[in-house]
């Protein structure tokens, strides 16, 4: 049985972590946040400890050391929790995306080669069955087809989330970074290293481009806007729609989802983790998008871009 602690206890991904420690037989010792209703965790570890305060959270891991620090703050903490996990020689487990910015995976390597503890990040659609499959096809397939793909994620928010942090580029690392980074890093993982990446529309709620892989040719769409979604997802009182085409098929990866935070820590917790080299290609990815100039309605764009 490994001991955990855990920070962010209080945000929507959390459970998943804290149900995940559960099901690996191990042990939340403590959990951190800024919120202190946090009347989740008696459901798992009801004798976990809780601190409001950073401070007496890092006081606490000194004298009762953790094998593992799971993370899961708001985007831009994550480089500096990990720092504190790493430095209280335990090791880390963040949430995506690992870090914001590339240069701060130089800086995390230096930290863990110098600690001896390792970074781990949670890249679950890469344990997804539909997309596990969908990678031995493209491999089994031939070796220099270009596929042509569609991805459309629209992910509708309320009121909210427009005074919380997720809408401040510098906090959340925009709309690219925040709500789509899993799917450009499952995207390369399948379909290969970027060649050219072209963005065609940036604002705070939405953005579009074309990226060309090495097998692949996408057309991308992601969205926080409920006006996006289409009238007979609106009538079926759904907020998200989720795309991906391939050669104009449809890939179903709806369900499936249950477990996969769980999966994530057994591969972990068996030294088989996704690491700070498996992220790196899609950090410096939507790093790119963001700092990219949008073109407009220019080359084979999406076509939601037309409804704009």
């Amino acid at each position: 049985m490994k001991n955990f602690a855990l920070i962010g206890a209080a945000g929507f991904v959390a459970e998943r972590h804290i149900r995940a420690i559960k099901e690996t037989n191990n042990n939340l010792l403590i959990a951190h946040d800024k919120f202190d209703v946090m009347g989740r965790i008696d459901s798992y570890f009801p004798n976990a400890e809780f601190f409001l305060s950073t401070e007496k959270f890092i006081d606490f891991l000194e004298d009762n050391p953790v094998d593992f620090v799971s993370i899961c703050s708001p985007n831009f903490l994550h480089r500096t929790h990990i720092q504190m996990a790493l430095e209280n020689n335990a090791n880390a487990i963040c949430e995506k995306p690992l870090v914001l910015f590339p240069r701060d995976l130089t800086k995390l390597d230096n930290l863990m080669q110098a600690t001896g503890n390792n970074i781990n990040t949670i890249l679950q659609l890469r344990l997804h069955p539909t997309i596990i499959a969908l990678k031995k096809k493209i491999e089994e397939g031939p070796q220099d087809k270009i596929y042509d793909i569609d991805l459309t994620y629209i992910t509708s928010r309320g009121k909210w989330y427009y005074k919380s942090w997720k809408t401040v580029q510098e906090k959340s690392g925009g709309v690219a970074t925040n709500i789509g980074i899993h799917f450009f890093d499952m995207l390369i993982w399948i379909f290969g290293d970027v060649q050219k990446s072209t963005l065609n529309y940036y604002s705070d709620q939405k953005a579009a481009g074309i990226l060309q892989l090495k097998n692949a040719n996408v057309r991308w769409f992601l969205s926080l806007d409920y006006d996006d979604l289409s009238t007979d997802i609106k009538e079926k009182g759904i907020r998200t729609f989720r795309s991906l085409k391939i050669e104009n098929e449809e890939l179903e990866f709806s369900n499936g989802f249950a477990n996969l935070h769980t999966q994530s820590y057994e591969h972990i917790l068996n030294g088989k983790g996704f690491t700070i080299d498996d992220v790196a290609k899609s950090i410096m990815l939507t790093d790119d998008i963001r700092n990219a100039k949008a073109i407009g309605k220019t080359g084979d764009y999406h076509p939601l871009l037309n409804t704009l």
